[in-house]
């Protein structure tokens, strides 16, 4: 069972902050990547508070993350369908790789193997920022990049 002086940020329950570094400058796209974020710091504040309250609130909130990303990863991918983005195949096929673990991560706490929530609330924090940094900023230029030269087609 984690205790709070596990953890290394014990004077604040937050684990992560939106910064404008993060932006894709899409501001809906935007908007959920905060509300990711948001859900992430609930994720960890769940593992704070301890014992069968936080499983129960990290089991919750799990659900809520997982639901969530469906609905945003949705939102992306529809939007570069819309803009023909030449990357949607691999870049639905990381959300599809990142649902994957969360759910099979969220089965087996659910099922009471061994699992550090904490851990997993880190891993997602590395995985949403790296992402954002990475690929959403990939397309998020190319959407820059046809608004430059007036090609592009559709309103995102």
């Amino acid at each position: 069972m984690q205790r709070k002086s596990d953890f290394p940020i014990e004077e604040s329950n937050v684990l992560v902050e939106w910064d404008d570094k993060y932006s894709v400058r899409i501001p809906f796209i935007d908007e959920q990547h905060k509300q990711l974020i948001g859900l992430t710091n609930e994720l960890y504040r769940a593992c704070l508070s301890g014992g069968d309250a936080a499983k129960a609130q990290f089991k919750e909130t799990a659900r809520g993350v997982v639901d969530y990303i469906n609905y945003h990863f949705s939102t992306e991918e529809k939007m570069m369908e819309k803009i023909a983005y030449p990357e949607l195949a691999e870049h639905k096929k990381e959300h599809e790789t990142l649902v994957k673990q969360i759910v099979e991560d969220v089965k087996r706490f659910e099922e009471g193997s061994r699992f550090v929530p904490n851990a997993f609330v880190r891993t997602l924090k590395d995985w949403i920022l790296a992402h954002i940094a990475v690929s959403d900023t990939r397309y998020s230029e190319y959407i820059m990049n046809l608004k430059k030269h007036g090609a592009l087609k559709t309103q995102v």
